[in-house]
C-alpha cells in the first residue's frame, strides 16, 4: 500500500472495518513532500543520519516509519492504538531496525523504561491531544539530541516564540531551557486524511549546552517561577510575586536567561514560590 496515497489508505481503512479515531489524533499525513521535508529536517542535526536510531511516536499506518527505515534508520515507534501497533511491523515486512512498542508514551516515558540517551533523535506526527504533553515531558529529560515534530500551527508558534512576543507562553519557555526551537514549515489539513480541523506545522528542537550545568533545584525554581508568572500572565511579576520580585515587565517579557538570573537568586536566597 502507498501510505501517501489518499485514496489507498481510505480503502484500506474501509476494508479492514478501521476508523480513525478523532480524539487520539488519528489523522493520518498523506503528502510525500511533506513526509520527506519533516524526516529530512529530522535526520539533519544527526552525525550519522543513515544510521541513526530514531523514535517516533504515534507512527500510525506506518508513513514515517517506512521512510526513516527505507533512509537506514534503526526506529522505535510506540502506538497508543493495539489494532495500528499489532499490524505495523508486518505491514513493513518485519524490517530488524523496526521495534514496536504498544503502549502510551506518556506511561513509558514517566515509567523511564526507554533509555532516551541511547537515540540520535525524534521525528513524529505527534497525536494533536496529548502532543504538547508528551513534548514537554521528553524534552525535560534534556536526552534527545534533536527533536523535530508535527503538531498544531498554535501550538508550533507558541513553542517558537521569543520574549516580547505575544504568542509566547509557558510550554516555549520551558523547552528553551534546553532547546533551541525553529518553525520549520506549516502543513495544510489538506495534506492529511482524515482531515483536521487546525492547521498544523514542523517545529524541530535542537538541544543546546548554554544551561547544562545548572543545578536541579534551580531548574525546579525556573519551572515553578515560570508557571506562575504565565497562571498570571496579564499582571506585571513585581504584583504576581509581590515582595519577592520587583519588577514591571510581564512574563512573556523576560529571556529565558532572565528567568535563570531570577530562579538562581531565588534559590540562592531560599525563597519559596
Amino acid at each position: 500500500m502507498n501510505l501517501t496515497s489518499p485514496s489507498q489508505v481510505k480503502d484500506w481503512c474501509i476494508k479492514n472495518g478501521f476508523h480513525p479515531n478523532r480524539v487520539m489524533g488519528q489523522n493520518f499525513l498523506v503528502d510525500r513532500n511533506v513526509l520527506c521535508a519533516i524526516v529530512d529536517a529530522g535526520l539533519s542535526s544527526c552525525e550519522d543520519p543513515q544510521n541513526a536510531k530514531a523514535l517516533e511516536i504515534g507512527p500510525g499506518l506506518g508513513v514515517m516509519t517506512e521512510e526513516m527505515l527505507q533512509r537506514g534508520c534503526a526506529v522505535t515507534a510506540i502506538e497508543k492504538d493495539p489494532a495500528l501497533a499489532e499490524r505495523l511491523a508486518e505491514s513493513l515486512g518485519n524490517p530488524p531496525s523496526l521495534e514496536v512498542i504498544s503502549a502510551d508514551a506518556l506511561d513509558v516515558v514517566a515509567s523511564g523504561a526507554l533509555d532516551l540517551v541511547s537515540y540520535d533523535c525524534m521525528i513524529s506526527n505527534l497525536p494533536y491531544q496529548a502532543g504538547t504533553r508528551i513534548l514537554l515531558d521528553i524534552a525535560s529529560t534534556r536526552a534527545l539530541p534533536s527533536i523535530t515534530v508535527m503538531v498544531q500551527t498554535e501550538v508550533a508558534e507558541r513553542l517558537a516564540a521569543p520574549e516580547g512576543s505575544k504568542t509566547r507562553g509557558l510550554a516555549g519557555v520551558w523547552v528553551q531551557l534546553d532547546y533551541d526551537v525553529k518553525v520549520i514549515r506549516k502543513v495544510s489539513a489538506s495534506c492529511f486524511w482524515p482531515r483536521p480541523e487546525v492547521g498544523s506545522a514542523v517545529v524541530r528542537l535542537v538541544r543546546h549546552d548554554r544551561n547544562a550545568s545548572l543545578p536541579e533545584n534551580v531548574r525546579a525554581m525556573y519551572r515553578r517561577l515560570v508557571k506562575r508568572a504565565f497562571e498570571h500572565r496579564r499582571k506585571q511579576l513585581g504584583s504576581v510575586f509581590r515582595g519577592i520580585i520587583e519588577s514591571t515587565a510581564r512574563a512573556e517579557e523576560l529571556s529565558c536567561e532572565e528567568w535563570v538570573s531570577l530562579a538562581s537568586a531565588l534559590t540562592a536566597e531560599g525563597a519559596a514560590i
